[in-house]
């Protein structure tokens, strides 16, 4: 956490990541005709298309209206960039907890900027909060930190989430589609891990995204479409996928006859094109759950 290299090259879905966002818009293949079928055939139609931009993309979507799951690579696995700062925002809390008193006042203005805003330095402080302190950097407050984020995630049953080996830092963590609907299905209907008080905080503040940030899951977003989203983006300086982006999002969409649970995950060259990949797959599945339940 804190070094260089993070914070100018991975850029974890923070600020200056967002300069991207005013570049030309970039050319992606989409599909040229209406998909047919039942709904999870036009789901599968659409993601099979969009998948020809890259072979990384998995997606997982929720109906709550008939219950039933659909999954397009659900299995997916990548790194959480900043989608983690739900699970790091949802632990700081759980750590209050478990001291005996609510989070304290800098620390949950850290988690409404962490979500709503994708702070970095915010997140930062949440993490080494739950590594027991809140000014120490040392690998030690990470790696515990790290070790209290696994134990959330296997309390959710999240069995797909896990700390990077060797890396401590939040971003690099790996999750799945499907892991991150788990996520957002037991933030709505209750789990033993987190207090009712405490989801539904985490819920109320995700639906006030910064408004640069919505893009994939919440892309239809209006004034009778209500998401409670989380939107993340890190990029590879090293290794197998040097130069990669990963882009993810999720959320959950309601409104216009809809109630649905999704994520999407991919690696693109670039994060623009990541984000344009997202947003179109979030309109498509938003129209296509628009005929139907899956």
């Amino acid at each position: 956490m804190g070094e260089v290299s993070r914070r100018t090259l991975l850029l974890a879905g923070g600020a200056l990541a967002l300069a991207g966002c005013a570049k030309p818009p970039v050319s992606i293949t989409r599909p040229t005709a209406s998909p047919t079928g039942s709904v999870s055939a036009q789901l599968t139609e659409v993601l099979t298309t969009y998948a020809q931009n890259t072979d990384k993309l998995g997606g997982q979507v929720l109906d709550l209206r008939s219950g039933r799951a659909w999954s397009f690579r659900g299995d997916y696995a990548s790194q959480s960039a900043s989608m983690a700062k739900v699970m790091i925002s949802a632990l700081a809390l759980r750590t209050a907890r478990a001291a005996g008193h609510e989070l304290d006042f800098d620390r949950m203005t850290d988690v409404s900027r962490a979500l709503v805003d994708s702070d970095n330095d915010s997140a930062d402080r949440l993490w080494r909060y739950a590594g027991g302190a809140v000014d120490d950097t040392s690998a030690a407050t990470a790696n515990r930190a790290a070790d209290a984020y696994q134990r959330l995630a296997n309390e959710l049953q999240m069995s797909s989430t896990h700390r990077d080996a060797g890396r401590p830092d939040w971003s690099w963590t790996w999750t799945t589609p499907a892991d991150q609907v788990k996520l957002l299905d037991k933030l709505l209907h209750g789990t033993p891990a987190l207090l009712d008080m405490d989801r539904l905080y985490l819920l109320d503040v995700m639906r006030k995204t910064n408004p640069t940030q919505i893009w994939g899951v919440g892309t239809m977003r209006g004034a009778d479409v209500q998401v409670q989203m989380k939107n993340g983006w890190v990029q590879f300086g090293t290794g197998d996928y040097a130069g990669l982006w990963a882009v993810n999002s999720m959320g959950h969409v309601l409104g216009e006859g809809r109630d649905y649970l999704a994520c999407f995950m991919c690696r693109t060259p670039t994060f623009e094109t990541g984000k344009a990949l997202l947003d179109a797959i979030g309109g498509d599945v938003y129209r296509v759950l628009g005929s139907g339940t899956v």
